[in-house]
């Protein structure tokens, strides 16, 4: 065997090894977390999120996004008592206010065909009064969602509620400047010109 010949037997095993190690930790960057870190992993994050960066807290059929953007985290606790962590600590958090979307199909599925749908709605109905809430189609949301992810931090906290349409996708805004400042500073802005 010429030395040549080893040599390039080497450089195909070491870039064989280093495209495996890539592969490894794209897929380590994507791939659902331990269930016992989505609480420390909120408390991290959620600090470091601000104007439009998303939290969502998914159902078990919600896709595993390949987006780097989208952290999925699996969340081992009930999908409402994630809603409530998540929203109690936004709520104590003055830098970030939530708006929340839902799948617009969620109003639409029966309780026949998806027993504990009302119940859920109920619940989350209460839990929602009072906050800036809307309602679009799910693909919309997901593309929306996907898109964002190309730009800033998705933290995506995956239950095992099997309800469909059930996932509450919450979005940053600004917690110290509400939309009514911002109005009244870009008429300011436009009038000086």
């Amino acid at each position: 065997m010429t030395p040549v010949s080893l040599v390039t037997r080497r450089s195909r095993a070491l870039l064989a090894a280093a495209a495996a190690l890539l592969v490894t930790l794209a897929t380590s960057c994507t791939a659902p977390g331990p269930a016992a870190d989505w609480r420390s992993t909120l408390a991290r994050e959620l600090p470091r999120l601000g104007h439009r960066n998303f939290v969502v807290i998914a159902d078990s059929a919600y896709p595993l996004q390949n987006n780097p953007g989208v952290q999925t985290i699996l969340a081992d606790a009930e999908h409402l008592e994630v809603v409530d962590v998540v929203l109690d600590a936004i709520a104590a958090s003055p830098h970030v206010r939530p708006v929340i979307w839902l799948d617009a199909e969620l109003g639409k599925v029966p309780e026949k065909m998806a027993p504990g749908v009302e119940r859920y709605r109920a619940a989350l109905n209460q839990r929602l009064g009072g906050l800036d809430v809307h309602a679009a189609p799910h693909e919309d949301i997901i593309m929306r969602l996907d898109e964002t992810a190309n730009l800033y931090h998705v933290l995506l906290l995956k239950t095992d509620l099997a309800i469909p349409y059930t996932s509450v996708f919450v979005e940053l805004q600004c917690g110290y400047w509400g939309d009514q400042a911002e109005q009244i500073l870009r008429a300011a802005m436009s009038g000086a010109r």
